[in-house]
């Protein structure tokens, strides 16, 4: 049997034959989402850890494409003052 990592409970009743990793249950004491993180032996994260990891590297990605974004536009910036100055 798997226990829950949310709340401690060791009633579990999944089988490890019915599961597939990744695939999502819902513990039956606490109603937390749970997460196969592996099946030998048969063990369990919280759905909602997943997500809120999932959540900061999206974050961390539109930072980056929005500072890529700047640099870009201040290139140009420089380009077509050359331009104009050069003229």
């Amino acid at each position: 049997m798997a226990t829950c990592p949310a709340c401690d409970a060791d009633d579990l009743e999944v089988d490890e034959f019915d599961v597939e990793e990744g695939d999502i249950v819902n513990c039956p004491e606490c109603g937390a989402s749970l997460v196969v993180n592996s099946l030998s032996p048969l063990e369990f994260e919280t759905a909602d850890d997943e997500d809120e990891d999932d959540d900061d590297e999206d974050e961390e990605d539109e930072e980056d494409a929005d500072d890529e974004d700047e640099d870009d536009v201040d290139e140009d910036d420089e380009e077509d003052e050359r331009e104009d100055w050069e003229e």
